[in-house]
C-alpha cells in the first residue's frame, strides 16, 4: 500500500549519439544513492528503443524534493549526455504545490491526482 500523499516524478531521457551505453552504466549510481533515501517507495529503470525511463515515487512533495537533491549531480551528468524528452511529476495537489517553485525552472507536466484505489 502506497501513501496518500505519494508523489511519482517521470522522466524520460533519450541518450546522444553514441552515449546510451554511457547512460545505462551510470544507472547503477542513481540506484545506489537513491537506496538510502527514506522517502523512496520505488525507483527502477526501463528502456524502450531510444528511450530511457525512471520509474520513481516518494513519500510526499518533501521525499521527492529531497531525492532531487541526492542525486542533483549524477542528474547533472546524464544531462549532459542525454535531453531530457518528457518530465511528467504525479501528485496530490497539496505535494506537487510544495515542489512548483523549486522546479519552476524545468519544463515539468504536472499531473494532479483526482481519483485513487489502493488495495
Amino acid at each position: 500500500m502506497t501513501p496518500e500523499n505519494t508523489v511519482s516524478i517521470h522522466p524520460y531521457f533519450r541518450p546522444h549519439e553514441g552515449k546510451r551505453d554511457e547512460f545505462i552504466a551510470g544507472m547503477k549510481a542513481f540506484i545506489e544513492r537513491t537506496s538510502s533515501e527514506e522517502g523512496v517507495l520505488f525507483y527502477e529503470f526501463t528502456i524502450c528503443d531510444e528511450i530511457i525511463f525512471c520509474r520513481e515515487a516518494y513519500v510526499g512533495g518533501e521525499g521527492a524534493l529531497a531525492h532531487l537533491g541526492n542525486v542533483d549531480d549524477l542528474l547533472q551528468s546524464a544531462l549532459a549526455i542525454s535531453d531530457l524528452e518528457r518530465l511528467e511529476i504525479h501528485g496530490p495537489a497539496a505535494e506537487l504545490d510544495k515542489m512548483r517553485e523549486a522546479l519552476k525552472d524545468l519544463p515539468v507536466d504536472w499531473f494532479v491526482l483526482e481519483a485513487r484505489l489502493v488495495k
